[in-house]
């Protein structure tokens, strides 16, 4: 679903992806915060399309401008006892130290929000971790 947001204009380009990381205290008294601020928190997105409309921001230097975006499916790893397609889990990022490991990325994924309820929308197979645990990646909407 696409959605209508503003971006510093400097990252305001087709295919920039990004995480949304909350509103800043400095925008409450702006006119235009509701639509900065229509996004969820801690999730990644992409710049799908770019619109000439652009409007001056105490943050952004070169201003803002208007973007649509689309939300990216989370990818990662969830215990394997979890993984069944169609169902919802409240997702808790695995707890790893392993940071050489080439799965760390899915364990600990950027953009997913801790304690908060996705869908599963496939499995894609097991994975191999070095701790013995029996996970599954997955992806999340």
């Amino acid at each position: 679903m696409v959605t209508v947001t503003l971006i510093g204009d400097m990252v305001a380009r087709e295919g920039h992806e990004f995480v949304y990381c909350g509103p800043l205290t400095d925008c409450r008294e702006c006119r235009l915060k509701t639509i900065c601020f229509n996004l969820d928190q801690g999730c990644r997105y992409r710049i799908i399309g770019v619109r000439d409309v652009k409007h001056d921001c105490l943050i952004h230097e070169n201003g803002v401008r208007v973007v649509e975006v689309e939300k990216i499916p989370v990818t990662c790893a969830i215990p394997s006892k979890y993984a069944i397609e169609g169902s919802t889990i409240t997702h808790e990022p695995i707890k790893c130290n392993e940071i050489g490991c080439k799965n760390y990325h899915l364990c600990r994924p950027i953009g997913s929000t801790r304690n908060v309820k996705y869908r599963i929308v496939t499995t894609k197979g097991d994975i191999k971790c070095p701790k013995g645990d029996r996970l599954v990646k997955v992806v999340l909407d």
